[in-house]
């Protein structure tokens, strides 16, 4: 037997309902907060995510050449692409510029709980400025979909990246070499730092202050300890947020994000009920338009693992209940059947969504299949019935009926 490529799945039609759902959940969202919607390619040039991540994501890159021996590559993520599209096409639209998008990303990683080869991402980005209240309204709105999904323990951490650039520029450490620094930070390795550092000539003492820099954690009072100008901006930062209503977030200065291109705030959320592998959602303010060619530009932007936050969901209880259809017609006998699918078109014109017995099954079984597929009304067509010009309609929760006229039939199913 075939079966899809390791670290994919099928979606079947039970469990694709129910990521359509939570996807629209997040559209809605983005909506609300004046986001629209932008799609990009599923294959970009290679250079593309070489430019933004370097040579290193090379290994991971589900990368090609076509027919025009062209270098290209599946999209690992889709932040580069949309700044890549900004660039391309919007760069001198009236800023800000605020965009959300879904889709498909590609890893050539080891599958795990949560995390596979082919996995689904929704992000947004504001293009325009890199200011308090460009970051508080993406925070805000990263924390205000998670709760639309239902989550309920879930943790919004917020640091600022210059803070540690400043600290280890301070210590010794080459300009050139603060991502790979950094990049030891985010996972807390701190025995693979202490080396690298050392090589550098950093002192014992500098590499434990800096060590405990990224384990300073708390609420608003941590900010006091956040020196110069990136305290003043996080401080900013918090009370917009407090301002809009999201007052449950957390001051860590060793949110990292692993990504060269973060220039100032950065922010996780996360859900303890994954344990390890708790991170659901992330971003930041950045610029990466100069790398594709356009001018600098700063922006802030986030993503959330779908796959993750609907895994956090499903530990958590939520429990997705099927929205199922409007109506199910059955036909009581032969003799009617021809009938009962003329009045299954009516519904459907008439913007019910309406299913019918396409299998010629005895009546008994029909009204099983009616409830198979979360019908909220049993339409049953009979000849005694239909020689009234009605039919029998039974709420299938209540198992009441009554008869209809069929001119009304549509308006009471819809009423």
């Amino acid at each position: 037997m075939v079966q899809c490529p390791r670290g994919t799945r099928d979606f079947l039609p039970d469990q694709l309902e129910k990521r359509r759902a939570y996807e629209g959940t997040l559209r809605s969202v983005a909506r609300r907060f004046g986001f629209r919607e932008i799609q990009t390619p599923i294959f970009e040039d290679a250079e593309l995510f070489i430019l933004r991540s370097g040579p290193n994501v090379l290994k991971e890159l589900y990368a090609f050449k076509d027919k025009g021996d062209r270098d290209l590559a599946l999209r690992p993520e889709m932040t580069a692409a949309v700044v890549r599209a900004f660039v391309n096409g919007m760069s001198n639209d009236p800023k800000p510029i605020k965009v959300f998008y879904f889709g498909q990303c590609f890893r050539y990683e080891r599958p795990q709980a949560g995390r596979y080869r082919e996995f689904f991402q929704f992000g947004a980005e504001i293009m325009g400025a890199a200011t308090p209240e460009t970051d508080a309204e993406a925070i805000a709105m990263a924390a205000f979909m998670i709760k639309s999904l239902g989550l309920k323990n879930y943790k919004m951490r917020i640091g600022h990246i210059g803070v540690l650039r400043q600290r280890i520029a301070d210590i010794g450490v080459p300009k050139e070499r603060t991502a790979e620094v950094l990049q030891k930070l985010d996972k807390k390795l701190y025995d693979e730092a202490r080396p690298i550092l050392k090589d550098m000539g950093v002192k014992d003492e500098d590499m434990d202050a800096l060590f405990q820099l990224t384990e300073t954690v708390g609420g608003t009072e941590v900010l006091s300890m956040v020196p110069g100008e990136a305290g003043d901006y996080l401080r900013e930062v918090v009370d917009y947020l407090s301002r809009m209503g999201v007052n449950d977030v957390e001051i860590d200065l060793g949110v990292v994000r692993g990504l060269d291109y973060y220039t100032g705030m950065v922010f996780e959320a996360e859900a303890p009920v994954l344990g390890a592998e708790k991170q659901i959602c992330g971003g930041g303010s950045y610029t990466l338009s100069e790398l594709f060619g356009g001018e600098k530009v700063f922006s802030t932007g986030f993503a959330v693992g779908f796959d993750r936050i609907l895994l956090a969901m499903e530990k958590e209880g939520i429990v997705y209940e099927r929205e199922g259809i409007d109506a199910y017609v059955v036909a009581v006998s032969d003799e009617v059947r021809k009938d009962s699918f003329g009045i299954v078109a009516k519904l459907r014109e008439a913007g019910v969504s309406a299913d019918i017995d396409i299998m010629g099954r005895k009546l008994g079984k029909a009204m099983k299949s009616a409830s198979t597929v979360c019908a909220r009304y049993a339409v049953i067509v009979g000849a005694g019935e239909l020689s009234r010009n009605a039919v029998t309609l039974r709420d299938m929760k209540s198992g009441e009926q009554c008869e209809v006229p069929i001119a009304e039939l549509a308006d009471r199913i819809r009423n």
